[in-house]
Formats: structure tokens, C-alpha cells, sequence
């Protein structure tokens, strides 16, 4: 399952990362950041205005590890976005990174026999199970999850579908992901988690989180790119 753990997994080399990274864009910054990080912890100096411009830009032998860039790349790309909630952040760098493996975004649990390819096979499976049980829970989670994965990273290829063979359309994602974020958060096993406010944040605020990551995408795995789609959301 996954969890908002990716801030927990940081390390030290992490913190050294950022105020090295911090210091070469702009030399009286890191005096600034080391006593920002004195005086709020980890959290605070990963905030950071610069920071994520400083690690696209770090060049070093040591470079920054996948669980600082994906966390401060959402945390960054939700602020701008309006959604400031560092657990939500959190918990959208570790989807990325668990969805990033293999063929995980297509499973509802990392370990699991059925795949999922379309939303609408996700939901059909739902209205076969029971309201409480834990593989509904499950399924509800992967709905949020896959719509958000698909529509927030893959803007471009939800609008190639849509355009070559009449497939849905963002709102229609934003609206599935919703109600899957939406119906886990309210199930028993979501407190249990301690997940339940996060998916009801993801819930309320969907649009905007999916934005966000469409800004993120076009940015970082798809930078020169150049859809007449891309040029609208960045309208």
C-alpha cells in the first residue's frame, strides 16, 4: 500500500544535497537555508523557493536521490498550484515513485493478479464488491490513484485518445478520481492508515492536483514537447 513516506526515507546526504544545491545558484543562500533548517527542520528547508530550480540545475557526482527530487518536485508544483499540504505531497512523490516500477500503476496492491488498463474496468470490478470490504478499499485507492497517474503525468496521451479513438476526456478523470479518493477516504481501513485526510484533500481538491502535475509533466519528463493541448493549459 502506498504510504506518505517519502519524507520519512530522507537522509542526511539529502539535507547536504540541498544546501550545496541551494549555495551554487545563489552563494548567500545557503547560510540562509542552514538556518532556516535550525529553526523549522527538514520540512522548512524543503521549502525553499529555489530548491527545485537548484536541483534541476545541480550537477554534481553526487546527485539528488529519486526520494528528494519527487518529493520537492510535487511539493513545489502543488504550491504554485495554491494546495499547500506537505502529507498530500508527500504521499503523490511516493505514487510516482511506487507507479514508476514495472507494471505497478496497473495494479491495485503491489502484489496482485489482475491488471487494469482503463478506468472504466476498475469501476465495473467495484460495483462487484461489498461497501466495506478491503478490496474495495483497495480498488477505490487505485481509482484515485490511476486516474491521477494518467491525467496528471499523461495530458498529451489522454488528448491523442480522445481525439483518434473518442476516448475520455480530463474532466471525466478528475471526476472518477474524485470519487475513488473520495469513497477510500470514508472507508474504516483509511483511519487505520492514518490516510484518510489525505485522500479526502486529494478528493476535494483534485482539479487542481492534476493541474499541477500536468505543469510538473511538461516541465520535467516531457520538456520539449509541443501539443496544441500543451499550449492551452499553459494559457
Amino acid at each position: 500500500m502506498i504510504l506518505a513516506n517519502v519524507r520519512a526515507r530522507l537522509r542526511g546526504p539529502d539535507c547536504r544535497v540541498v544546501l550545496v544545491a541551494l549555495a551554487r545558484r545563489d552563494p548567500a543562500a545557503r547560510a540562509r537555508a542552514e538556518q532556516r533548517l535550525s529553526h523549522e527542520g527538514p520540512d522548512g528547508l524543503l521549502d525553499e523557493p529555489d530548491l527545485f530550480e537548484a536541483l534541476l540545475s545541480y550537477r554534481s557526482l553526487v546527485s539528488p536521490s529519486a526520494l528528494l527530487f519527487a518529493y520537492v518536485a510535487v511539493r513545489h508544483a502543488l504550491l504554485a498550484a495554491g494546495v499547500d499540504d506537505r502529507p498530500l505531497a508527500d504521499y503523490l512523490a511516493a505514487l510516482l515513485l511506487e507507479f514508476g516500477r514495472q507494471d505497478r500503476a496497473h495494479r491495485a496492491q503491489g502484489v496482485d493478479h489482475q491488471t487494469y488498463h482503463y478506468l472504466v474496468e476498475i469501476v465495473n470490478d467495484l460495483a462487484q464488491e461489498g461497501e466495506s470490504g478491503v478490496r474495495r478499499f483497495h480498488l477505490q485507492v487505485h481509482l484515485g490513484n490511476y486516474s491521477l497517474w494518467l491525467a496528471g503525468l499523461f495530458p498529451d496521451y489522454v488528448a491523442v485518445r480522445r481525439r483518434r479513438r473518442g476516448g475520455p476526456d480530463l474532466p471525466y478523470y478528475d471526476a472518477l478520481g474524485r470519487s475513488g479518493f473520495g469513497g477510500a477516504a470514508d472507508h474504516a481501513l483509511a483511519e487505520r492508515f492514518g490516510v484518510a485526510a489525505i485522500y479526502r484533500l486529494a478528493a476535494e481538491r483534485f482539479p487542481a492536483v492534476r493541474q499541477a502535475l500536468n505543469r510538473l509533466s511538461d516541465r520535467v519528463l516531457f520538456p520539449n514537447l509541443v501539443t496544441e493541448d500543451r499550449l492551452l493549459r499553459s494559457l
